[in-house]
């Protein structure tokens, strides 16, 4: 495996136009390669943020999905899109996290398995499950060459794998969430079981729930698990007044915290050595 990988995160503020949204993940995606990183992340709803949800899925398209599977081919990168809507009948929308390798092929996919069915106030409340099919699996990728992705069984720790034979190369394995996941520490854990070195926690997270939760979640996961955390949020104000926490962070297994966006629009990165996971988990094994 690689001495280490240089990572970013992407911190933006989605709008309802998906192709202003393309456009502007897309520049900050580029501005990350061209500093060097391999592995690049955007936040949860890449594609949009929309008020109404008949809006969210009426626009609904795979042309996201092409243009950042180009996109990661062209750059030579690993490109996981945090999550975009995508339609899986009855109505309803998946919210899926798509990663595209540097072939430019979508390499693996996960759907946010914990719903965000909230009341933080009488006049701010979500119920994500009306209107989103939860997923039913979490998954481990294996991204090397030849890619080979994995998938884990949800509350469990049984791996299902294309081959029993490990992949060859330089590599490194990703442990896939979205958001509101980060609250549920067995997925986590399942995940760092089944060999995941980096968790993605791209997200949307409140103002409220950010300000309270998001940092002390996120490094508790790392800690837990001895695992590198990257996590790209959605940050400002959105359509109808809603707004986002943003505070993109990388951290480390130990749990420190190696990059941070604390406002605005842009991009962190940061070296992650991959042998840290296994000095974390050898010194504490939890």
């Amino acid at each position: 495996m690689p001495d280490a990988i240089k990572a970013a995160c992407v911190q933006m503020t989605s709008g309802p136009g998906i192709h202003e949204n393309i456009k502007t993940a897309e520049g900050f995606i580029r501005e990350a390669a061209g500093q060097g990183a391999q592995l690049i992340a955007t936040p949860e709803m890449t594609d949009s943020i929309r008020r109404y949800f008949k809006d969210k899925y009426e626009s609904a398209s795979d042309e996201p999905a092409q243009h950042f599977a180009n996109l990661a081919g062209e750059l030579g990168v690993w490109l996981l899109v945090g999550s975009m809507g995508v339609k899986v009948g009855g109505q309803k929308l998946a919210n899926r996290s798509m990663l595209f390798s540097p072939k430019g092929e979508l390499h693996a996919y996960y759907d946010k398995i914990h719903m965000f069915d909230v009341t933080l106030s009488r006049a701010e409340f979500y119920t994500e499950s009306k209107d989103y099919e939860a997923g039913k699996r979490a998954v481990v990728a294996d991204c090397s060459f030849p890619t080979s992705p994995c998938d884990l069984i949800a509350g469990s720790s049984q791996l299902l794998r294309d081959s029993a034979v490990e992949p060859q190369g330089d590599s490194f394995r990703l442990g896939m969430g979205v958001c509101y996941d980060v609250r549920f520490p067995h997925l986590w854990r399942d995940l760092a079981k089944a060999s995941a070195q980096i968790l993605s926690v791209p997200a949307a997270f409140t103002v409220p729930t950010g300000e309270a939760h998001w940092e002390v979640l996120l490094r508790a996961r790392a800690i837990e698990t001895g695992s590198f955390v990257i996590a790209p949020a959605q940050v400002g104000e959105h359509e109808a007044g809603r707004k986002t926490w943003g505070h993109s962070m990388i951290i480390g297994p130990w749990g420190e915290i190696l990059a941070e966006k604390n406002g605005g629009q842009g991009i962190i990165t940061a070296e992650l050595n991959l042998d840290e996971v296994e000095k974390a988990r050898k010194s504490i094994p939890a």
